[in-house]
């Protein structure tokens, strides 16, 4: 069995012979028990243990015909879902967490460098909990991240993560708001000479994301209710005054 693979699952928390397990039925499919322990080199009666172990982590589903069981895993994107779940559920706990120690909360600030760190910024707002506010310029993330709209945007939409969003009303910003319901979302495009952003913020959570765009691309993940709460404030403020934006 490839080693990288079982190396990642058991840093997720598995055992190694429930990684292997695991591994043999995403391999093989919809499976019996004797062709998934011959696969993951287990033997049999073990790895019906260690099936309904899973089965109980909600890992492994199964049914039965004609006596016989046949099990199945998740896919990896569903078990990434599942896992960024419970990631999200424990950081959103933590104030609760520091309570309990008398712990006086600062805010939290993560620093991020190339395309990669961007996109783990990106990736971050899809465990958000509430809508995302975000102002942008639509043309200038395109031009780093060509696959931006399949490998974020799509995702987003699918989670059904709310986006309403403030850009520049340039050629760009008109095919990206033309889509917006497309995209899950509602853009209000502002004029390009007086308000022409060159970086992004995306507010969601306890959160403020800042990503900058031109020269290095470089981004921080601030991590306060306070600040969060003072930003989603002011981005409303700007929200109702985009509506009366004189756009000719």
């Amino acid at each position: 069995m490839d080693n990288h693979l079982l190396t990642v699952l058991t840093t997720l928390g598995l055992t190694d012979k429930e990684s292997k397990v695991y591994l043999a039925v995403i391999k093989l499919g919809t499976s019996i028990v004797s062709d998934i322990s011959k696969s993951a080199g287990i033997n049999r009666v073990t790895t019906y243990d260690i099936l309904e172990k899973l089965k109980q982590k909600g890992i492994i589903s199964h049914f039965t015909k004609k006596q016989i069981k046949y099990f199945s895993g998740i896919s990896p994107e569903t078990l990434l879902e599942e896992y960024e779940r419970k990631t999200s559920n424990l950081r959103t706990a933590i104030p609760k967490f520091k309570a309990l120690t008398g712990e006086i909360h600062h805010p939290r600030v993560r620093y991020f460098e190339g395309i990669e760190g961007i996109k783990a910024i990106y990736t971050d707002t899809l465990t958000s909990k509430t809508e995302i506010l975000n102002y942008s310029n639509s043309a200038e993330i395109r031009k780093k991240w060509p696959n931006y709209d399949k490998e974020y945007v799509e995702k987003r939409a699918k989670k059904k993560i709310f986006l309403r969003g403030i850009c520049p009303k340039d050629a760009t910003g008109e095919i990206v708001h033309a889509q917006d319901k497309k995209y899950y979302r509602k853009l209000r495009l502002v004029p390009q000479k007086k308000f022409d952003f060159t970086n992004e913020i995306n507010i969601y959570d306890d959160k403020v994301a800042i990503i900058s765009f031109k020269d290095e691309l470089i981004g921080m993940i601030i991590e306060s209710a306070e600040i969060a709460n003072s930003q989603r404030a002011i981005f409303n403020m700007c929200w109702e005054s985009s509506e009366k934006c004189d756009l000719k």
